[in-house]
């Protein structure tokens, strides 16, 4: 990949993902649902591969949202599968680059068994990896991970006045999860769709119109080129 254009002296820490537009780009094929989701998976280890060349820590991406329960029991069972299958093939992969492979999202919660069996598998085989951290938001939704963390508090008994910021965190599905510095959606939707929605307070936000199954590691590094044009102030003003 040319990093032309690209200071690898300001590369974001972590970048988030939301690949959005497998089905359309399907039905644009005249295939399947399914075959987009299929398609989107050679898009997601290109992309890997473009961030440990740009040497990006962190890359967290949308696998399967709590809302996605509401498609057809056809895909459901397909997307169970394919994740179950995707962890089957590309884990000793992701180990030899370095990857390590991380969840965030509920855990006990209508996910098959034999899929979290694999997950805890990819999990223990990679956790001592530090090039870089893959993690997969499956089962994932923003407000249910705040709901889930005061409901965590609450049963541990945390007083009114001791509730802040930084203990709520500890309660998050991964609390060592950094914050996004800049989250990419793609497809041409301008939504959030309940991703990250406590962690992307001061994240740099961008859209792409391409679908995520034609998204290439170039069309990453053309989002940092972006994100590195910005300028962040966090709630500040620039000192002039």
């Amino acid at each position: 990949m040319d990093l032309c254009g690209v200071d690898l002296e300001r590369v974001p820490r972590h970048v988030a993902l939301v690949m959005d537009g497998n089905g359309r780009w399907a039905t644009r094929q005249g295939l399947k649902r399914t075959e987009g989701h299929a398609a989107g998976e050679l898009a997601l280890w290109d992309v890997v591969y473009g961030a440990l060349d740009l040497g990006i820590e962190w890359i967290t991406v949308y696998a399967f949202s709590t809302e996605n329960w509401k498609r057809s029991a056809d895909e459901v069972k397909y997307l169970m599968n394919f994740n179950e299958r995707l962890l089957l093939e590309r884990t000793e992969e992701l180990n030899g680059l370095g990857v390590r492979i991380k969840f965030a999202g509920r855990r006990n919660w209508r996910v098959p068994k034999r899929v979290i069996r694999r997950q805890d598998e990819s999990i223990e085989l990679t956790k001592d990896n530090r090039r870089m951290t893959l993690t997969m938001a499956f089962n994932y939704g923003g407000r249910a991970e705040i709901i889930d963390a005061v409901k965590a508090m609450v049963a541990d008994g945390v007083e009114v006045d001791k509730i802040t910021e930084k203990r709520l965190r500890g309660y998050f599905y991964d609390p060592d999860m950094p914050d996004p510095d800049v989250m990419v959606r793609t497809s041409g939707e301008f939504r959030i769709s309940n991703f990250l929605l406590w962690e992307i307070a001061y994240s740099e936000l961008i859209f792409v119109d391409t679908l995520w199954p034609d998204f290439r590691r170039e069309d990453l590094r053309d989002a940092v080129i972006e994100y590195q044009g910005r300028e962040r102030r966090f709630g500040g003003v620039r000192d002039d």
